[in-house]
């Protein structure tokens, strides 16, 4: 596949695989034993795992959205800076939800095979994150502070 195929690929996986939840074409666009180095341990190989990975994250927040700012491709590798934002509608690591709203930074490294995600990196903003769905306090604050206004 050419670079442009590759990064319509990865253009097709975040639109409707990350924004619109659908499951349903994730065997089409990714490999049996894709290798999600940014997920937990348990959650790292496989289709399977890949697809809990993401109703995980649809679960968490069902209206999140990934929005491209750049792609870049070269060889078999797609590389992509994207903001990912929206509201937090269900329970994250027990905590129950708030409807707090988050936006923040995300790069996704993909690495392509046989016209499918073999492999993906991430680096992801989830301190900040957590700090704006209030989960925890900005360095330097307490939550007396936050709680005081100050």
């Amino acid at each position: 596949m050419s670079a442009e195929d590759n990064k319509a690929l990865i253009r097709r996986l975040i639109d409707e695989v990350y924004n619109q939840g659908n499951l349903d074409v994730v065997d089409e666009l990714v490999a049996p034993d894709i290798f999600d180095h940014a997920a937990v341990s348990e959650h790292q190989h496989g289709i399977a795992s890949f697809k809990h990975v993401m109703e995980w994250v649809r679960g968490m927040s069902s209206d999140i959205h990934y929005d491209i700012e750049d792609i870049i491709a070269e060889g078999d590798k797609v590389a992509v800076r994207m903001t990912a934002s929206g509201t937090q509608t269900g329970a994250l690591r027990g905590v129950r939800p708030n409807g707090k709203r988050f936006s923040v930074d995300y790069v996704h490294w993909f690495r392509v095979a046989e016209g499918k995600v073999a492999e993906l990196w991430a680096v992801r903003d989830d301190p900040s994150r957590l700090q704006q769905l209030g989960l925890i306090t900005a360095p330097g604050e307490s939550y007396t502070d936050r709680d005081k206004g100050g």
